[in-house]
């Protein structure tokens, strides 16, 4: 892991870091945390409610204490950022000046996780500003896979070692879309909306998987039906938009959509603008019909 040199201004230093060995590092200790508790019973124990307001599972604030472990290796450096995880909150590392932002989310997918379906994820982001669109390296690991997908801003995505693609449009009709959030009351709307324009729906369960997914073509795209937070989606909107996909978030734009813990927003995806503007026309009649 590289640091700033003495003269470096170290509130400006992020660039200099191994975000993916860092990434990769955290996957190999959750590994062994997820080993340790091998059934649904071990998984699912509580330990009361983190700061994005739902219950935390012990397993939750463990894969969490893994990154920032090595979080406040960084500290110790001398590196300043602000660190934004969905159980521990907003947590300042050195100077306040800094504008570079950690965004965590040690287990994308806490249900499945729980009940030991294989599709959960850690997600992590790093930004240079307060939004979304400020975010320049993200990482996401499939732990059901075995898969990481990564992107830096400007220089593409991969999936492992290898750059990845949103797939070619197919014509008017999506093939497969990835849904999230999949209430039944919030989704009835959606589907109907999305009737005749796509063949088939997914549901994985992880936001960030699904994002990653339309990243590297698997998926045509996806839509959600209720509103994330910036954990649950910063980290994989990088990827998609760096393999060449479009990512909208409902009324705002990226630049407005901010990182903060408060802050909630429905993320869609698309590999073409034609295809975004369907799916915002979708999520903004679904939203109509139920107000």
């Amino acid at each position: 892991m590289s640091t700033a040199s003495s003269s470096t201004d170290r509130t400006g230093a992020a660039d200099s870091i191994d975000w993916l060995g860092l990434s990769r590092r955290c996957v190999v200790a959750q590994r062994e945390i997820f080993a340790a508790f091998p059934d649904a019973d071990t998984r699912n124990v509580y330990d009361g409610f983190g700061e994005g307001g739902d219950h935390t599972l012990v397993i939750d604030r463990l894969c969490e204490d893994v990154v920032f472990a090595e979080l406040d290796a960084l500290a110790a450096q001398g590196l300043s950022f602000t660190a934004i995880s969905e159980e521990r909150g907003t947590v300042r590392f050195g100077s306040s000046d800094s504008a570079t932002v950690v965004v965590i989310d040690p287990i994308d997918g806490s249900l499945n996780a729980r009940r030991t379906l294989p599709s959960h994820s850690l997600a992590i982001a790093v930004a240079d500003g307060p939004s979304l669109d400020s975010v320049s390296f993200g990482f996401v690991h499939d732990f059901g896979a075995g898969e990481d997908f990564w992107a830096r801003r400007g220089h593409g995505a991969f999936l492992g070692d290898h750059p990845i693609a949103v797939a070619p449009p197919g014509g008017e009709i999506f093939e497969l879309v990835g849904l999230e959030s999949a209430e039944p009351s919030r989704i009835a709307p959606i589907i109907e909306g999305l009737t005749g324009h796509c063949y088939r729906l997914r549901v994985v369960g992880s936001i960030a998987i699904t994002l990653s997914w339309v990243a590297a073509g698997r998926l045509d795209a996806m839509i959600m039906a209720r509103a994330c937070r910036s954990v649950d989606a910063a980290a994989a909107a990088l990827i998609c938009r760096e393999a060449g996909g479009q990512v909208g978030v409902e009324g705002i734009e990226l630049a407005a959509a901010s990182l903060g813990l408060d802050a909630r927003y429905r993320v869609i995806a698309a590999a073409t603008g034609d295809g975004l503007a369907t799916l915002r026309a979708i999520q903004s009649a679904s939203s109509a019909g139920s107000s």
